[in-house]
C-alpha cells in the first residue's frame, strides 16, 4: 500500500495566527467554476451585479473539464418514446423526441461550443446528449466570462468563510499565500457545499440507511478507435451492445481470466465530436467519500489501476480498439455525491418522479433518477413521466439558518434519490443561473437572498431565456 492512511488516533494541533492579503470586494462572489458556477456568474452579471468568480484549478469547466464528464446528459423531456435505431452510434438510443427544459446560460454556452466546432447540438440522433471537446470547452468559457465582464481568479482553493456585520468574507489558499475576498452575497458552487458547510449550514450525505454515496469514476479519453470495426462486431452480436454500454460476454471472459477486477458488469463509453475518439466511463470506486482526503487519495489509486485494466481489455479483446490508447484522464476522479445542504425545502425523489410543480420554481429538470449502486454493481434508473419535467424551488438554493449564501449545483437541498437526477451538469447550470440572479438582486437591493421576492427572480430568469413554466 503506497497511499497514506488516516491516523489511527486523530490528534488536533493549533496553528499560529496568520495574515492574509485582502483581494478586494464584490457584490456577488461565485466560488467554483464548473457548470453551476458558470451559470451563476453569467446569471448574476446579466442581472446587473458586479461579479467575481474564483476557481481552484487553472481552468474552468468543473466536472466537464477537470473530471472529463462527457457528454452533457439530456435536458429534454421525452414526448415520444424512443425507436430502436443504430445501436452502434455510441450515443444513448433510449431517449425519444422531446423539448428542452433548461434554457438560459446553458444555450448561450452550447451555441458558442457548436459555433467553434467543439460540440454537437442535441437532437434525436445524439439521444439529446451533447458530445463536446473538453479543451475547447475551457476556451469558450473563458470567452463567455470576459464578454460578461466577470472577473476571474484561478488557482485559489476556498478554505473558510467568515461572517462580517454586513457581508461575507471568503478565505482562499493560493501560491501567493492566503487571501480574502469580501462579498455582499456568496454563491457556493463547489459541488461539495464547502462554503455553506463552513458557514454552519446543516447537510446530509449519502443514502439514509447507511450514509454511503454513489461511487466515484475516473473518466478517460481513448483515441485511434476504429468505429467501423466496432460497429461490425455489435451488428454481429446485437445482444452485446445497447447504444453506449454492454460487452457483457467479453467482460465476463476477461474477469474469469483475471484480467478485469471491476465492481460493474459492463463497459460504458460515448462518442465525442472528434473522429476516432471515445470517452470511457467504466471505472467505479465504491465506499469512498468525496469530502475525505484519505478516501479521495485511495480512489485515485484504485481508479487509475482500473483504467489501466480497462484500456488493456479494450485493446486486447474488443474489436476496433487494437491500436487505441489513453490520451487523457481526468485531472481528478469524478465525484457524484457528497454533501446535500439542508435548505428551506428539500426536493424528494417523489417530487422528481411525479413531476411536481412549485410556485417558487426557478429551474426545471427531466433527467431520470440515476443511482449508481453505492455498494457495487448495478445502476437504478427510473424515468420522469413522459413529456413532463419537475420544478426546483428557489427554497432548495437557500440554506436553513445561514445568511448571504446560496448554493447551486449538486449540493442543493434534496434527498439521495432526487439528487441522482438534479446532479447532472445541465440542471446544475440552471440552478447556478437561478442562484446567481437571486444573489444579484439581493446584493443590489441590500436584502438577504431569502427576502428577495420569488417573482422578481423568475422575471429576471425569463428575461435571460431560462426555461420556466
Amino acid at each position: 500500500m503506497s497511499y497514506l492512511m488516516p491516523p489511527r488516533v486523530p490528534r488536533k494541533v493549533d496553528l499560529p495566527p496568520r495574515q492574509a492579503l485582502h483581494a478586494g470586494a464584490t457584490q456577488v462572489l461565485v466560488i467554483g467554476g464548473g457548470p453551476a458556477g458558470i451559470g451563476a456568474a453569467i446569471g448574476a452579471a446579466n442581472a446587473g451585479a458586479e461579479v467575481v468568480l474564483v476557481e481552484r484549478y487553472g481552468f474552468l469547466g468543473g466536472n466537464a473539464t477537470a473530471a472529463l464528464v462527457m457528454p452533457l446528459m439530456s435536458f429534454h423531456n421525452e414526448v415520444k418514446q424512443a425507436v430502436a435505431g443504430d445501436t452502434a452510434r455510441l450515443l444513448p438510443p433510449d431517449h425519444g423526441e422531446g423539448e428542452p427544459v433548461v434554457g438560459g446560460v446553458l444555450w448561450v454556452l452550447l451555441d458558442q461550443l457548436v459555433r467553434r466546432g467543439a460540440a454537437i447540438r442535441p437532437s434525436l440522433e445524439t439521444g439529446y446528449t451533447v458530445p463536446f471537446d473538453p479543451e475547447l470547452f475551457k476556451l469558450v468559457v473563458y470567452e463567455l466570462l470576459i464578454n460578461h465582464e466577470v472577473r476571474t481568479l484561478l488557482h485559489s482553493f476556498a478554505s473558510d468563510v467568515l461572517s462580517l456585520p454586513d457581508r461575507m468574507r471568503a478565505v482562499f489558499e493560493t501560491k501567493s499565500g492566503p487571501l480574502v475576498m469580501d462579498a455582499d452575497v456568496i454563491v457556493d458552487c463547489t459541488g461539495d457545499g464547502d462554503i455553506a458547510a463552513a458557514a454552519g449550514a446543516s447537510y446530509d450525505i449519502g443514502r439514509p440507511e447507511d450514509g454511503w454515496t454513489q461511487p466515484m469514476s475516473l473518466m478517460f479519453r481513448m483515441v485511434r478507435f476504429d468505429h467501423e470495426e466496432f460497429a461490425a462486431y455489435t451488428r454481429a452480436h446485437p445482444d452485446q451492445w445497447r447504444g453506449v454500454h454492454g460487452l457483457w460476454d467479453l467482460v465476463r471472459a476477461a474477469t474469469d481470466a483475471g484480467e478485469l477486477d471491476l465492481p460493474r458488469e459492463d463497459v460504458l463509453f460515448f462518442a465525442t465530436p472528434n473522429t476516432g475518439e471515445v470517452a470511457v466511463n467504466s471505472t467505479r470506486v465504491t465506499e469512498v467519500l468525496g469530502t475525505s482526503v484519505w478516501d479521495l487519495t485511495r480512489a485515485e489509486f484504485t481508479a487509475h489501476h482500473q483504467m489501466a485494466q480497462i484500456a488493456r481489455f479494450l485493446r486486447e479483446r474488443v474489436p476496433g480498439f487494437a491500436d487505441s490508447y489513453v490520451v487523457q484522464s481526468g485531472v481528478q476522479v469524478g465525484v457524484r455525491e457528497t454533501r446535500r445542504i439542508v435548505g428551506e425545502y428539500q426536493l424528494t425523489g417523489d417530487d422528481v418522479l411525479t413531476a411536481r410543480k412549485f410556485e417558487d420554481a426557478v429551474a426545471r429538470g427531466a433527467y431520470p433518477v440515476d443511482i449508481h449502486n453505492p455498494s457495487g454493481r448495478g445502476t437504478l434508473l427510473k424515468r420522469v413521466p413522459r413529456g413532463e419535467s419537475y420544478d426546483i424551488p428557489l427554497r432548495c438554493l437557500i440554506p436553513q439558518g445561514v445568511d448571504r449564501i446560496l448554493v447551486a449545483g449538486r449540493c442543493i437541498s434534496g434527498d439521495h434519490v432526487a439528487h441522482s437526477s438534479y446532479r447532472v451538469m445541465p440542471i446544475s447550470m440552471a440552478t447556478g443561473q437561478a442562484a446567481g440572479v437571486c444573489a444579484a438582486l439581493a446584493a443590489t437591493q441590500r436584502r438577504q437572498p431569502r427576502d428577495v421576492p420569488v417573482s422578481a427572480v423568475q422575471r429576471a430568469l425569463r428575461a435571460q431565456g431560462a426555461s420556466l413554466l
